[in-house]
């Protein structure tokens, strides 16, 4: 072969190897060796008959409770994100605020005997103490956190929530300490039924009821008032909206109030399943809804309630299923290797999530 030709050719291979999709490839080949580890790990798990239909119905009624929390945690993350395009990582000690301050709320209301003796009063007092109370620290975070810096790159917003989230962890492990507190217990709570003949227990009832309800009432709000409509059009175009006559400032706020409000509830529906709050209680949760909210279209209301209740069942059913079979002595303590997880592929494979996120919509 002549000098001519080899030099010809190099450049030759050059630019087939550049065109090669070879993220495509390992993409599809990591994709192909993760499909064959759930499906062996999955025929191992069912071949060896370790759970019963009970308790993978079980199971997937606890993931379908745990998601409703994350689910009404993700609206509030994907509603500031739809307006302001803003990751709100303090959205997490927003839902922990109110629930460890309703804490005292429900001892007083142990000690007066309320609790459980007008217990369906008792528990809208306590929704209505935990919301109160989130909304303000939202409102609070939006005014003199965000506010000042909204012009801002988003690293620096990014910053300032991460900022925000430890400045509320901290101040309330150093008034209140670092371990963790029993709400009472409320007896009207207690107990289990069953519908279409499936188990379930009373705590989880409700807490799948309230996450429809307020899930149900904030589409409604959205799609049929004028502060609604407002929000909609300033997440399309603040300037364009402040031509109309729309006031940006107070649908900002708007949106964190309502974020607060749904944060508050959710705070309210973690403690019927744990019965416990600690100071670090919302980050984790925080950081699942966050993954939520991703898997069903940051921005998007809707996605981040599918997501929600997507990644509950994933979390709840999924170790098991996929890890028991595998030997893995201690599946559930991977649960959130399998959030996480389901993180990244969701940013790898479908930037936009499930229904496609707001701004990939725009764009």
């Amino acid at each position: 072969m002549s000098e001519a030709t080899t030099t010809v050719e190099a450049p030759q291979r050059r630019l087939f190897l550049q065109r090669v999709p070879w993220r495509a490839i390992i993409l599809i080949g990591l994709s192909a060796i993760l499909l064959v580890g759930i499906v062996l790990g999955t025929a191992a798990t069912l071949q060896q008959g370790r759970f019963s239909g009970a308790d993978w119905t079980r199971l997937a009624v606890g993931g379908v409770t745990r998601g409703s929390v994350y689910a009404i945690i993700a609206v509030g993350y994907t509603l500031v994100y739809g307006i302001l395009f803003l990751i709100n990582f303090a959205h997490g000690e927003v839902f922990m605020a109110g629930a460890f301050s309703t804490l005292f709320v429900a001892r007083a209301l142990d000690e007066a005997g309320m609790l459980n003796g007008s217990p369906f009063l008792s528990i809208g007092i306590l929704f209505a103490s935990s919301m109160l109370i989130s909304m303000v620290v939202a409102i609070v975070l939006e005014r003199v956190a965000y506010r000042p810096l909204r012009g801002s790159p988003r690293l620096i917003l990014l910053i300032t929530a991460i900022g925000a989230s430890l400045f509320l962890q901290n101040s309330f492990r150093g008034f209140f300490g670092a371990g963790s507190t029993a709400y009472p217990n409320i007896d009207v709570l207690v107990g289990q039924m069953s519908i279409f003949g499936v188990a379930i227990q009373r705590k989880q009832l409700i807490v799948i009821l309230g996450a429809l309800i307020l899930m149900v009432g904030l589409y409604l709000f959205i799609e049929r008032t004028k502060t609604g409509r407002a929000m909609r059009a300033v997440g399309e175009d603040k300037e364009i909206a402040a031509l109309m006559g729309i006031d940006v400032d107070r649908v900002i706020v708007t949106t964190f109030a309502i974020g607060g409000l749904l944060a508050g509830a959710a705070g309210i529906l973690f403690v019927f399943v744990f019965n416990q709050v600690n100071y670090f209680m919302g980050f984790v949760p925080g950081i699942k809804a966050f993954t939520a909210a991703v898997l069903g279209g940051i921005g998007n209301v809707l996605g981040a309630g599918i997501g929600g209740i997507l990644l509950g069942v994933l979390e709840s059913v999924g170790p098991r299923l996929v890890l028991t079979g595998a030997g893995i002595p201690s599946p559930d303590q991977l649960q959130p290797v399998v959030a996480f997880g389901v993180l990244v592929l969701v940013l790898l494979f479908r930037p936009g999530g499930i229904l496609g996120s707001e701004e990939e919509k725009r764009a």
